[in-house]
């Protein structure tokens, strides 16, 4: 018999480490999608260049973290992704749609002057950028649930739309604050209405998810009570830091509070990880030996995965300059 790598609980590692893949692409395209629902808020076309140039390094290679979610999911619990993607099937391929949109739409926008052709494609952008994590935010309610629809999915997807314009001010307004100081003030303006708005929408779901008694007794445990209260803490933090222009600290927060989103829900859901099923996650599991060549094929890419990353994001550290970071 094939011991586990290291003694380790693999599959409850393989739970929380797809949960931590989707918690990374929430954060890191989460900044992208709430610049282009900012793009909307936008008149001057100086600014809305300004928003391109900023998330123009980064929205394709945070892309990455959906596919390695998706892909670990496969991994490790076949079964799981079978059923879930399945009963969501046409949901799924509206995120691929809008994903695409939210591509396309840039690049189009550039490639002409004329003041229609950039009006078309700009509202193209801020529905990609609006529609991705709306529909990604009904997908995990609808995990959470057990369901192909519910009503509370919903409110999780508008929860998740709020949760990217926060990420997204926050992100913006750090790039852009030396050379548009009156651009990043009043991004931190509406950073500070999606913080509002996020907590609200959280509430909502939460008063929603509770009047479920399969979810009830869950979320009233000792540790989602913790994660709703720290998340509380980090969106006060976050308003605070906006409100002193402590940009990158703010940025933080919001990570924290995309994290704490996606804890919960993996919170929620353990040890089940298709509650439409029941299937637990040691049940759920490919065998051990999978898990374990899967364990030590992560450990050697994933680090290198990071290191594009790290590169990515110090060449692209300073702030927005006209026409790209410092003529990159």
């Amino acid at each position: 018999m094939t011991d586990p790598l290291l003694g380790l609980p693999l599959p409850a590692l393989w739970f929380g480490v797809v949960f931590a893949f989707l918690g990374t692409f929430l954060f890191l395209d989460g900044f992208d999608f709430g610049a282009g629902a900012l793009f909307a808020t936008r008149e001057d076309a100086q600014d809305r260049e300004q928003i391109l140039a900023a998330i123009g390094p980064f929205w394709d290679g945070n892309e990455v973290w959906l596919v390695v979610f998706g892909g670990a999911l496969f991994a490790a619990f076949p079964g799981t992704y079978a059923d879930l993607f399945s009963r969501n099937y046409l949901l799924l391929f509206g995120v691929l749609g809008t994903l695409m949109l939210r591509g396309l739409a840039p690049e189009f926008y550039e490639q002409r002057e004329d003041e229609r052709w950039r009006r078309w494609w700009g509202r193209s952008f801020v529905a990609g950028s609006i529609g991705s994590p709306f529909l990604l935010g009904v997908f995990v309610g609808n995990w959470l649930l057990g369901t192909a629809f519910a009503v509370e999915s919903i409110v999780v997807g508008l929860a998740v739309v709020a949760l990217t314009v926060v990420t997204g001010a926050a992100f913006l307004a750090l790039k852009v604050a030396a050379p548009a100081p009156g651009l990043a003030a009043d991004l931190r303006t509406w950073g500070l209405r999606a913080v509002a708005a996020y907590l609200g929408l959280v509430v909502v779901s939460l008063v929603a998810l509770a009047l479920r008694p399969a979810v009830r007794e869950a979320l009233l445990a000792p540790v989602p009570v913790v994660l709703v209260l720290g998340s509380v803490a980090l969106a006060v933090g976050y308003a605070v830091a906006l409100r002193r222009g402590r940009d990158l600290l703010a940025f933080g927060a919001a990570g924290g509070l995309t994290y704490g989103l996606v804890t919960l829900v993996g919170v929620l859901l353990w040890p089940v990880v298709d509650p439409a099923t029941g299937t637990t996650a040691g049940e759920a599991a490919v065998g051990t030996l999978a898990l374990n060549l899967l364990t030590g094929a992560s450990a050697i890419l994933l680090p290198l995965v990071c290191v594009y990353f790290y590169v990515l994001y110090s060449t692209f550290a300073g702030p927005v300059e006209e026409g790209g970071y410092g003529g990159h």
